[in-house]
């Protein structure tokens, strides 16, 4: 056929199709029909859905959880994924405080006369709280505070556990509000005043030589507030013109301070008898309640410090607040604070930039979130800011893959046993029932409320000597409780858990704190899989390929036989989070 036939061919078809089209266009035109309405454009596609980092990916949302709270668990990550974090932090900041002063007041009123309730009953409530329940932003902050204004059972205080329940709720309610209320509340602790010696204590005399007790005037500037150095908004030191470092404080100010917090005694005492008209000590109200001063042994001479003075005969109350305003006020606290917390948080050696802006955000006490809700009271000091910036923070939030080798931190050993029963769905735990737990310092270097001294288990300034970190003038403040012997001891330890073999008080295969393995075991005949799924909850899939090969190597060694597959599944189950829970990717949370 010719180009030409073929054209004409093609015009006839053409025409015969447009005939086709347009006839019953011409038909409705002439009356042969009703014209149908033109069909609307369908509506564009939905903008692709703004997730602010966080809760992008499972791995993401992992990790995110691993700082935040005690741990992930599979139900959490499938539920936040792709979700807000705004929203959840602004979920976890709605809830109320939970609180164990009343809890151990009644434990209190059924125990038997003659016995004794100790201290780790709260630690023990705690913990319970800490593994299953709902309020864990809050608790995992109050654990926090407790690592910075210390007040530890280990001592006098063993024997005091309603004073000690007074403390932890002094933390718990305040964690999301002010530090300038954490110092109030804590200098009017029972517990403070018995751990730092200065309850009951007597404005000096000159006649005996009796001074007042300086020891929580010294804490609480080197410690509690302002530490030994002058800082910059950014945490590095200030320097003079000769370029050394410049002290905050000197002894003049401590023996001027130490004036301010004489007394303080229990209420309802007649300041020396605290336990006056009641000779049950540990049901003593007075023992869990604010102190009282008696102005009658307060000091009613001038008292110096910090550049501030009051004047003299001015009464206790006034005395402390002017005093608690003075330290609060000073330009240290926002950055020795912020430090402090991202160290429990994020990293052990923040970056001086990743300070100044947890800093700025606790002296405006506000932090914009990343839906633009703004967090805080605009009060310096307002500890929900200063958190909201610490966890959203782009240093916080970045991809492990990216990050500098000197970022990250080592998981502490009691929050690794808590994220384990966590993870693994301990719903109803009893830890009082845990003769491991009552010893748990001795395993781990750690108990939570129980550190060997005001220092805290560790000091955020260690450089560990004789490391790598150590070389590199990093502050790892957690290698100061690690070595050969303490890591083998969290080992042990972990695996009578993982193993279920520690020795409850009951005895009761139920009791004390058990893992549920159930999703485990239904994928523990793919090594891999399993395998997968452990470095997604423990870890954030921060393990090596190398490490997760070996692992998936020696499980495949244990064969999934047919007349023995419950054993093997569990034994697979087992050998995997005691390798993955052992293992630098985890210990190193990043």
């Amino acid at each position: 056929m010719s180009f030409a036939s073929f054209a004409l061919l093609t015009r006839s078809r053409i025409f015969t199709l447009v005939f086709i089209l347009v006839l019953p266009i011409i038909l409705s035109a002439c009356g042969g029909g009703s014209t149908p309405a033109p069909t609307p454009p369908p509506p564009p596609p939905p903008p692709p859905k703004q997730v602010s980092p966080g809760f992008k990916t499972d791995t993401s949302t992992a990790q995110f959880l691993s700082r935040a709270t005690f741990g992930a668990t599979k139900a959490q990550i499938n539920t936040l994924t792709d979700t807000e974090v705004s929203d959840w932090i602004l979920a976890e900041f709605a809830k109320p405080a939970t609180l164990y002063r009343t809890r151990i007041s009644d434990l209190l009123q059924v125990l038997p006369q003659g016995e004794l309730l100790f201290v780790s009953s709260v630690t023990n409530l705690y913990l319970d709280e800490a593994i299953a329940g709902n309020d864990q932003l809050r608790q995992r902050m109050v654990l926090a505070l407790s690592e910075i204004v210390v007040a530890s059972s280990d001592g006098t205080l063993n024997n005091l556990p309603a004073t000690m329940a007074h403390y932890v709720d002094i933390l718990s309610e305040n964690a999301f509000g002010n530090y300038r209320d954490v110092l109030d509340d804590i200098t009017y602790s029972p517990a403070m005043s018995v751990y730092l010696t200065y309850l009951a204590n007597e404005k000096g005399n000159m006649a005996t030589g009796r001074v007042p007790d300086e020891n929580y005037a010294r804490e609480i500037l080197q410690l509690f507030s302002i530490g030994l150095v002058e800082l910059e908004m950014d945490g590095t030191a200030k320097t003079d013109g000769q370029g050394q470092q410049i002290d905050t404080y000197d002894n003049s100010d401590i023996t001027g301070l130490a004036k301010v917090f004489t007394g303080l005694s229990v209420r309802g005492s007649n300041f020396y008898n605290i336990f006056r008209e009641c000779p049950d000590f540990q049901k003593c109200p007075r023992f869990h309640q604010p102190l009282e001063m008696f102005d009658q042994f307060h000091s009613e001479l001038e008292k110096t410090f910090l550049g501030l003075t009051i004047p003299a005969n001015t009464n206790g109350t006034d005395s402390i607040q002017m005093a608690l305003d003075e330290i609060f006020n000073h330009p240290n606290v926002a950055p020795f604070v912020a430090r402090q917390l991202i160290q429990r948080f994020v990293t052990s050696h923040p970056k001086p930039e990743y300070v100044r802006r947890v800093a700025t955000a606790f002296e405006n006490g506000r932090f914009t979130l990343p839906n633009g809700t703004a967090v805080g009271t605009g009060q310096r000091g307002d500890l929900k800011a200063t958190l909201a910036a610490i966890l959203l923070d782009a240093n916080a939030l970045r991809d492990p893959a990216t990050t500098p080798e000197d970022f990250g931190k080592i998981r502490e050993p009691m929050l690794r046993f808590i994220n384990w029963a966590r993870t693994f769905g301990e719903t109803t735990p009893d830890s009082g029932e845990e003769f491991l737990l009552f010893d748990m310092t001795r395993f781990l270097g750690q108990h939570p409320f129980r550190a060997k001294h005001v220092f805290n288990f560790f000091e955020p300034e260690h450089v560990a000597p004789g490391t790598e970190t150590g070389a590199a003038g990093l502050t790892i403040p957690e290698l100061q409780i690690i070595n050969e012997s303490s890591s083998m001891s969290y080992i042990n330890f972990m695996n009578a858990f993982i193993y279920d073999f520690s020795n409850t008080r009951s005895q009761n295969p139920d009791a004390g704190v058990n893992g549920d393995y159930t999703p485990q075991l239904a994928i523990a005949d793919d090594a891999q899989v399993l395998v997968d799924e452990l470095d997604l909850l423990l870890t954030g899939k921060q393990l090596s390929t190398v490490t997760k090969d070996r692992i998936v190597g020696l499980l495949n060694e244990i064969p999934i036989d047919a007349g023995s597959q419950a054993e093997d599944r569990i034994s697979r189950v087992r050998v995997a989070i005691s390798m993955v829970m052992s293992s630098p990717s985890y210990i190193v949370q990043r």
